[in-house]
């Protein structure tokens, strides 16, 4: 799927090769970006790990970029492909642990759990601002794991909003650990492009 599974990326430059930016100064510039809307974002199906194409609309929003599974949506187990709507009735185990404030809890059917999702997302972005310390960075990835990433930058604050596709959200990562939030939720390029801006879901329940 074009822009949909996690990846991560630099700027490109003319030649098309993927290469880190310089900023001159002692933490990378992480952009984390959600992907462009599936067909299933718009149907309100639950996505996890599905591996579902880009609708029209999120042609337009997107760009490919390189993958990195470590950044991948939760795998909500059983619960994939199903509607919101029929989820509680279909798989109603399952649907109590997703909407659960445990956050150990495994999705039946090989789901993970939130702790999970947590350790392996934080750790990828830790690992890149390692790498490419006094860079900028684009990373493409999903709701769920953003608002983890946000969760991170402010474990006592909840984010206040969903993540819409393409959204950008900035944080500038240094020492390993030390996290900023620069930017969060930033749709500003859908409207100056006139694309759309609608985005299902965007917390632990989306794709």
């Amino acid at each position: 799927m074009l822009g949909s599974n996690s990846r991560v990326a630099a700027d490109l430059g003319c030649n098309g090769n993927a290469q880190s930016v310089p900023i001159g100064i002692a933490y990378a510039e992480i952009v984390v970006v959600r992907h462009g809307e599936t067909e299933w974002n718009a149907d309100k199906r639950i996505q996890g790990h599905l591996d579902i194409e880009l609708n029209e609309i999120g042609r337009r929003q997107a760009t490919a970029v390189i993958k990195d599974p470590s950044l991948r949506e939760r795998n909500l187990g059983e619960l994939q492909g199903l509607r919101h709507a029929a989820a509680a009735r279909v798989c109603p185990k399952a649907f109590k642990v997703l909407r659960s404030q445990k956050t150990d809890r495994e999705i039946p059917g090989g789901g993970e759990s939130i702790d999970q999702v947590y350790q392996r997302s934080t750790t990828c972005l830790r690992n890149i601002s390692m790498k490419h310390k006094g860079e900028r960075v684009v990373v493409v990835t999903h709701g769920g794991v953003i608002q983890l990433l946000h969760r991170q930058a402010f474990p006592n604050q909840q984010s206040g909003r969903k993540v819409l596709n393409t959204s950008i959200n900035i944080f500038h990562l240094s020492d390993g650990d030390n996290w900023v939030l620069k930017s969060w939720g930033d749709v500003s390029h859908l409207s100056e492009m006139k694309h759309p801006s609608t985005g299902f879901g965007g917390d632990r329940t989306s794709g």
